[in-house]
Parts: structure tokens; sequence; C-alpha cells
């Protein structure tokens, strides 16, 4: 699902992470999107971004949810934009099982509009520090 404008894409991203719904969540990319995920796997189109997220949705963020932090959307001319969106993530699991506390994120993400919504063209989700 395609965001309805540029100031909800962040907070319909994270409602698809907290369903943990990967093709909800590949949704929001356009169809030859690129993204840089939380682990540093990158995909290039729609179908490899469900594949890592589907992935890491199993994995170490199968319980992990979001909470909207400080956000910034920047117009970069007609029909496009880039957000910044910090987000707290907790549930995430170490290797070990071990809970890894609350981890500061920020998602990256240029948009576009298209005839469907907003999606990103290009997005990176990377922890704040790291």
């Amino acid at each position: 699902m395609a965001s309805e404008s540029a100031e909800g894409f962040a907070r319909s991203f994270a409602q698809a992470w907290l369903a943990q719904d990967a093709t909800a969540l590949a949704a929001h990319f356009a169809e030859d999107g690129d993204f840089l995920s939380l682990t540093g796997a990158w995909a290039e189109g729609r179908p490899a971004v469900e594949r890592v997220l589907k992935a890491e949705l199993k994995g170490a963020f199968a319980r992990a949810r979001l909470v909207t932090g400080r956000a910034k959307l920047r117009a970069l001319g007609p029909g496009l934009a880039v957000v910044h969106q910090r987000f707290v993530l907790s549930g995430v699991r170490n290797e070990d099982g071990s809970d890894a506390g609350r981890i500061g994120t920020v998602l990256i993400a240029v948009l576009a509009e298209q005839p469907t919504g907003w999606v990103a063209v290009s997005a990176q989700f990377a922890a704040e520090g790291g």
C-alpha cells in the first residue's frame, strides 16, 4: 500500500511493520525501488525488498516494534520529497535469544508520487550511530 501523502509515509510504514506484513511494507516502494535494510541487506526492486523484509521479520525482528519519533519532510519538487524519520525499535532479539534493548533507528527515504500514492524510490533504514 502506497501512502496517500508524503507526510503519512513513515506512519504507514510503521503500521505495516507493527503488523509484521512484509508485503505491505514492500508496497511502500516503487516497483524498481532500492532498499538498504537494518541488517545491511541490499534489495533492488519491490520483490527483493519483500524477500529481505520477510526474512528479517521472521528472524531478529519477529517481535520488534517501532515507536515513531521526530520526523522531517522536505519537498524536492512537484511529486518528490525526502523524509527523515526517527524510530525507537524494541523487541529485537540477539543471536543468543537475549533482548537487544531499545535501539534508535532512522528511516531516510526519497519519495515519489505515483498514481497509487507516495512510494520510496530509494530508502535506508539504519541504527542511529551505526
